[in-house]
């Protein structure tokens, strides 16, 4: 197995920031090659950074960084015509037509026309925007321009993908279609970046996942191996009345409509189960969700835009 991006150290301070805190800190990542690399965590915890500076579009500020072998300092130009981006800010070409976006993206990138107006065809199918290919991007709603960027990318060539938020504000079946579309990007052997705060997207898509939080980077593994390295793997619903101090011996305790909410470890989860079933209270028991382990980690939800508590290591 290679590696398509490897940091060292990175680091990242944007100038004027107050008490000069870093957007990443010590950032050392080695993401594989051939598959969907996830990036997880609140809006403001580095992963756009990250991504742009991978992405050869933002100069680090200390540390090292290579994609594809290539230094991002000093070579940029042998990086740039091996990767395509979907950056969460890009608008496209509001003049054009959908096909002509598309086409004309790829045709910038150097594909002859044949193969351009195929690949076209094919992505414009595949994300259902067939029949939109004749109306002006202007004319288009948010989440149709969105299917239009992923569109674009999908459709080239390229060794690596960037993709920075791609499915917000689509609905869950355009969502799908854009999952199906990495998928087969990944059949064909390239590598996805992907970050999203949508934890069932990255659970869905990535080989690995890495968490960051305020810029630091939390965890990082395979799903399986962030749920073997949490504090509690276990999740157990109950529905019914029981008193909530008796819960907490058990693991962490969170209250829920009708009941409770306790992460546990396998062991502790299975007595609390066995206890609720012979109460006669209804009983969920199962591994954490990467929300769980989200939560369990960082102390608070994905979507929590404050300021994150001290949570014990």
């Amino acid at each position: 197995m290679g590696f398509a991006i490897r940091t060292e150290h990175l680091r990242k301070v944007y100038p004027g920031a107050h008490g000069a805190s870093a957007a990443l800190e010590d950032l050392t990542l080695d993401i594989p090659d051939g598959r969907v690399y996830g990036v997880i965590g609140r809006n403001g915890a580095g992963k756009t950074t990250f991504v742009r500076i991978a992405a050869t579009q933002l100069v680090l500020t200390s540390g090292s960084a290579t994609v594809l072998g290539h230094d991002v300092a000093t070579e940029e130009r042998a990086i740039r015509t091996r990767i395509a981006c979907v950056p969460q800010e890009a608008r496209p070409l509001y003049f054009l037509n959908v096909d002509e976006v598309v086409y004309l993206y790829l045709k910038l990138r150097g594909l002859d026309p044949a193969d351009a107006r195929a690949r076209t065809k094919d992505a414009l199918e595949q994300l259902s925007l067939t029949e939109f290919r004749r109306r002006t991007v202007s004319r288009l709603s948010g989440g149709l321009r969105r299917r239009v960027l992923c569109a674009m990318v999908l459709a080239s060539d390229a060794e690596i993908l960037f993709l920075d938020e791609p499915t917000t504000g689509l609905d869950p079946i355009a969502r799908r279609q854009v999952w199906e579309a990495i998928r087969r990007a990944i059949r064909e052997r390239r590598t996805i970046l992907l970050t999203t705060h949508y934890l069932d997207e990255a659970e869905a898509l990535s080989a690995r996942l890495a968490l960051f939080e305020r810029g630091r980077l939390v965890l990082e593994g395979t799903p399986e191996d962030l749920r073997a390295r949490v504090r509690y793997p276990y999740r157990v619903t109950i529905q019914g009345s029981t008193p909530r101090e008796e819960l907490q011996s058990y693991g962490r305790v969170s209250a829920i409509e009708g009941g409770f909410l306790v992460f546990a470890r396998e062991s502790e989860a299975r007595d609390l189960a066995r206890l609720a079933l012979e109460r006669g209270l209804k009983v969920g028991l199962g591994p954490v969700s990467l929300e769980g382990i989200f939560l369990d980690v960082v102390g608070r939800s994905i979507e929590d835009e404050g300021p994150t508590p001290e949570v014990e290591g």
